[in-house]
């Protein structure tokens, strides 16, 4: 008789796909994770891990194999980190992602019939992020790497070229690796603490083409840095610009708090929504700029700004969604914590001659309680959330239900806490969830951005 203990091998049916990005496929009225797996695989497995009511398991092999299931774009799939979807058809993620959706809105946010639209899928579900930040390390050999962590560890898969990445910046990537060892700068050991270089970071504006490179460092000593920054300038002619960031502290932080630039701009030049923005090394802006652009056209169909309008942009970041809706309202009020990025969305305001919007530098808890005072003694008619997957800490929806604007935009990259807010703002607000519009800013993994409108 086959025993419910980790070590049993058992042969599973895989029916769905996890918010994780696993398998799951069920034995006995038990539920079972497994990486790797595509729902219409039949496969043998060993569990890892069990408990009452769930386990883990270990794909050993596929019996029957999914009509969903795809040869990967990336010959490491299996290995890397990265990505958990590369063998699952695009069709069958874009179905999992608009089900989580569902699923948390009706389990955590016991919503009823849930008005949820078609997820958006992205045109192009390769080659699509923006954006790169790839630990380094050294080879047995007394090689450079660079890439992605192997999946569960701290190991590096060693990359030069990656399919969900802007192609512009595969040519970077191989060679910056051969410089970085050529200049026999040292590279940063986690275990010892020592060495030199940690992170490569490369950004690319889809639009214009500019390219950012970063080189994160524990020191601004790196004998000949200005010379080869130079020579990367000319040898790459999209290369708005080098940096160096230092972060001397230990730990899974990638980015310190001060950046010099070594040559060219400290920014690359995008245009999104019609806008010119400055986009600088670490500062947040979404990895997929078509399908953020898209998204935006989404909230201003939907908010239908007349002109008149008072707006707070909770979380604004350097103004990506605060900056075109000022555009189309009245007045609107950009709140977020990080001081470096309400100073770029300010220069972003005046780079594109927008003087209705206002930026405060602070925790979003403490300043928007206090958004009347800085909207002349008004409350706001609209507010909009982005936060970061924690979702909203319960002084800010504490505020927003003091401030009770008429209408709230929230935006989320994670439906669970999405769905938690939303019960709340429905069950002691009053709020009305009007619809929610799913889409997919992360083709190949589980992650699901989404959008959802609630009314006063």
């Amino acid at each position: 008789m086959t025993q419910w203990q980790q070590g049993t091998t058992l042969e599973l049916d895989i029916t769905d796909l996890s918010s994780d990005g696993d398998g799951v496929g069920r034995w006995d009225n038990r539920v079972i994770f497994v990486p790797d797996t595509v729902p219409g695989d039949r496969i043998q497995a060993r569990l890892t891990f069990v408990k009452p009511k769930f386990g883990r398991g270990q794909l050993l092999q596929v019996l029957e194999a999914s009509s969903d299931r795809v040869r990967p774009a990336c010959i490491v799939a299996d290995k890397c980190g990265g990505c958990q979807w590369q063998t699952v058809a695009y069709s069958a993620q874009l179905a999992a992602k608009q089900q989580q959706v569902v699923d948390a809105l009706e389990r955590i946010g016991h919503f009823a019939n849930v008005p949820i639209s078609p997820i958006m899928a992205a045109d192009h579900p390769l080659s699509y992020r923006n954006k790169a930040t790839y630990p380094l390390s050294v080879s047995a050999e007394g090689k450079v790497k660079a890439g992605y962590f192997r999946k569960g560890s701290h190991q590096i898969v060693n990359l030069n070229q990656c399919p969900v990445q802007d192609d512009r910046l595969d040519p970077l990537l191989a060679e910056v690796k051969q410089d970085i060892q050529a200049q026999g700068w040292s590279i940063y050991d986690e275990e010892t603490q020592t060495g030199d270089l940690r992170h490569l970071a490369l950004r690319v504006g889809r639009r214009t083409g500019q390219i950012l490179l970063t080189l994160i460092s524990t020191t601004w000593d790196l004998p000949g840095i200005e010379e080869q920054c130079a020579e990367w300038k000319t040898r790459f002619p999209d290369l708005a610009g080098v940096c160096v960031n230092l972060n001397k502290k230990p730990g899974n932080a990638i980015w310190g708090a001060e950046t010099r630039f070594v040559v060219g701009e400290p920014y690359l030049e995008e245009r999104f929504a019609n806008l010119t923005l400055h986009i600088y090394p670490n500062a947040f802006f979404q990895v997929h700029t078509e399908q953020a652009e898209r998204l935006l056209r989404v909230i201003l169909d939907e908010l239908q700004l007349q002109g008149t309008e008072t707006v707070v942009d909770a979380y604004c970041g350097i103004g990506t969604l605060t900056l075109p809706i000022a555009q189309r309202a009245q007045y609107c009020l950009g709140l977020e914590v990080q001081a470096e990025a309400v100073e770029i969305a300010i220069e972003n305001a005046k780079l594109n001659g927008i003087d209705n919007a206002h930026f405060e530098a602070g925790t979003v808890d403490k300043l928007l309680p206090d958004a009347p005072r800085f909207l002349q003694d008004q409350s706001p008619d609209i507010v909009v959330l982005d936060p970061p997957r924690k979702g909203c800490s319960d002084r800010v929806l504490g505020g927003l239900l003091t401030l009770r604007p008429q209408r709230i935009v929230y935006m989320s990259c994670n439906p669970a806490t999405l769905a938690r807010d939303l019960k709340r703002l429905r069950d002691e607000g009053g709020y009305r969830l009007q619809r929610v519009q799913a889409a997919d800013f992360f083709p190949q993994t589980a992650h699901v951005e989404c959008v959802a409108f609630l009314v006063a």
